[in-house]
């Protein structure tokens, strides 16, 4: 019997585990071996009285290139030809920093647009309104 609690990591539905260690702990994951998108970090832990217990921690990776789309959202209901853009940028390493296309241009917001609309109004009504009071 041990006198110490172990936890146990495994990814996804692996069986083979990632290693098994004393608590607590601390452990580097690599992500780099891990293809991209959704994956499962499980903790089993065993304490010294063999209970067990088992935590789970979903998680996305991305090590390759960020892909970003303007013009068609997730689920959208669509007809007809669609403009799109889409921006495809490494991040490069936490040595060096990419600089081309990294930044995705987007579109100008609605509510900007409504704003400006509404100011340069105001402005208007306002140089009129001024003008048309006698001193």
């Amino acid at each position: 019997m041990r006198d110490q609690s172990f936890v146990t990591l495994f990814i996804d539905e692996d069986p083979k585990p990632l290693g098994e260690f004393p608590a607590p702990v601390t452990f580097d994951l690599d992500t780099r071996k891990l293809t991209d998108g959704n994956h499962v970090l499980k903790v089993v832990s065993k304490d010294h009285q063999g209970k067990e217990g088992i935590k789970l921690i979903p998680f996305v990776v991305r090590n390759g290139p960020a892909i970003a789309i303007e013009g068609l959202k997730k689920d959208e209901i669509v007809e007809g030809v669609l403009p799109l853009m889409i921006n495809a940028y490494g991040k490069g390493d936490q040595k060096t920093f990419m600089l081309a296309g990294s930044e995705t241009p987007q579109s100008i917001p609605w509510w900007v647009v409504v704003g400006i609309v509404l100011f340069v109004a105001w402005t208007g009504y306002f140089v009129i309104t001024s003008l048309a009071v006698k001193l």
